[in-house]
């Protein structure tokens, strides 16, 4: 009886220890849907807000060529016809702003740069695809404004979706080829 007494002690400590806790269960791992955003649409300029500087970008990037006639930059998206095309034409000593359209007469194009708003009459080109296109003079001042207007400059016509280009520097490339 004594060994027990002396054990009592120690089973009554042994006792006092906290059980251990069940381990948990592994995390069920979540499946998360892929998020793709939805398209943006074409912001109108209504739309856009007020400062034309900061409504988004018309899709598309610049591409320098050079041909025969001189050279060429057309802005758009890759793999479909140019929204827009600057090309200096040397023997004609003129350089032509074209964007994608087609109208059976001449139609007002507002060019719209960080410095300088003009207003000319585009006529259509009678290519395939149309065009409607204007002529600019090499050292007029509009072609600075296109190359130097801060980020963007706008392209507005009446009936057709305003563009909203990059000022990249292909617009200044091809306007130093006619200057030469």
């Amino acid at each position: 009886m004594r060994v027990l007494l002396s054990l009592a002690p120690i089973l009554a400590l042994a006792s006092c220890v906290a059980p251990t806790a069940p381990s948990r269960p592994a995390p069920i791992p979540v499946q998360r849907p892929v998020y793709t955003p939805p398209p943006r649409p074409a912001a109108t300029p209504a739309a856009k807000g007020a400062d034309w500087r900061d409504w988004p970008v018309t899709p598309g990037d610049w591409v320098y060529r050079q041909d025969g006639r001189g050279s060429i930059a057309l802005f758009g998206v890759r793999g479909a016809d140019a929204t827009l095309t600057l090309r200096c034409d040397r023997a004609a000593g003129a350089v032509y702003l074209s964007r994608a359209g087609l109208a059976t007469g001449p139609v007002p194009m507002t060019i719209r740069t960080s410095t300088l708003l003009r207003t000319l009459s585009a006529a259509p080109t009678g290519g395939t695809p149309p065009y409607l296109a204007v002529s600019i003079a090499p050292r007029e001042s509009l072609l600075d404004a296109m190359g130097f207007s801060r980020g963007r400059f706008i392209i507005e016509q009446p009936g057709y979706p305003t563009l909203v280009v990059p000022a990249w520097a292909e617009i200044e490339r091809v306007t130093e080829d006619c200057r030469r």
